[in-house]
């Protein structure tokens, strides 16, 4: 991947917390230059890397944020498109407006971004592109139905992007994480649990389940040692994960039990 003696320069959307900011400080103290963004950049906000400020859902703030990165730097090795937002709810009672939010963020966002830094690393001759997904994108889960279409489809683009620019030496690859210990679930969209609702008490159930397994969740700095170890392969595979053995295992489950039993597996996970 390395060409030149210069350090690495990385760029890391949804830099200032959770994941994105772990990932940041490792890399940091592994001697890459980082850049994270965050939609309003503070003082306050105490990271070792400076934070660019950039909205995903705001293709102007996207190309004036690598513009500015592009002229301080003169290259762009590795984007990180960790920027992301959760949504809970019933499907039925989910707004439209926040399912089209959802998926400004989680996946036309990584587009955009992807799409204002391929002519630059094309010019210098190659790069390197993380997509954080989810292991949630390998499945549809209860409550969880738009979250897991956000990420399944960045999984699948990332597929078909990796053989797009297989002969520009630019490499992709997903990296799907399970539960961790961030603030994800405080930042969320939950659609409210509406005492008329007839999801009300499965909802409320899975609900008190999924926050659970945030809070139970893995330290942010196993993230951050796999994207570590996928910057130093030559040539990343298309899809890593990080979570739980068993969170891992249900995606093999998925492909070879039968779909319905299958369905029952998750049906008596979340109680329903």
């Amino acid at each position: 991947m390395k060409t030149d003696t210069s350090p690495q320069i990385v760029l890391i959307t949804g830099g200032s917390s959770g994941i994105g900011k772990s990932i940041g400080e490792f890399l940091m103290s592994n001697n890459f230059r980082v850049y994270g963004t965050s939609r309003n950049p503070n003082p306050t906000q105490s990271t070792s890397f400076p934070l660019l400020a950039l909205d995903v859902t705001k293709n102007e703030t996207i190309i004036s944020a690598i513009s500015e990165l592009i002229d301080k730097e003169g290259k762009i090795d590795i984007l990180i498109n960790n920027a992301g937002i959760g949504i809970t709810g019933p499907i039925e009672e989910t707004p439209e407006e926040e399912i089209k939010k959802a998926f400004d963020t989680n996946y036309f966002g990584p587009l955009n971004v992807t799409k204002a830094v391929l002519p630059k690393m094309r010019e210098q001759g190659g790069g390197l592109i993380i997509n954080i997904t989810s292991i949630a994108g390998y499945m549809g889960l209860p409550y969880r139905g738009i979250y897991s279409a956000t990420k399944g489809a960045l999984e699948l683009t990332t597929e078909a992007f990796r053989m797009e620019l297989k002969n520009f030496n630019i490499h992709m690859t997903n990296v799907a994480p399970g539960d961790f210990a961030t603030n994800i679930a405080a930042g969320r969209y939950h659609a409210p649990v509406l005492e008329s609702s007839p999801y009300k008490k499965a909802y409320q159930n899975t609900l008190d389940i999924m926050n659970k397994h945030v809070d139970e969740g893995k330290d942010p700095e196993l993230m951050a040692k796999m994207i570590f170890k996928i910057i130093n392969t030559p040539k990343p595979r298309g899809h890593y994960k990080v979570g739980e053995p068993l969170q891992k295992f249900s995606i093999a489950l998925k492909r070879i039990l039968p779909d319905k039993l299958y369905e029952k597996i998750l049906l008596k996970h979340y109680k329903l």
